[in-house]
């Protein structure tokens, strides 16, 4: 199941978040991230992933 939510942070970083944490702090950051760049936002979704 990571390996499915690695590939969807990769193509879309908030919703791996999502499917990770759900609706938190997390989330929101990852979004935040993601619209000031995606590479950031790919980089926090993985190392959430990764962490948890």
């Amino acid at each position: 199941m990571d390996l499915i939510r690695i590939i969807l942070s990769i193509l879309l970083p908030p919703l791996g978040v999502f499917l990770q944490v759900g609706i938190g702090a997390q989330f929101w950051i990852n979004i935040l991230l993601t619209l000031l760049g995606y590479i950031p936002g790919i980089v926090h979704a993985i190392w959430i992933i990764a962490r948890r």
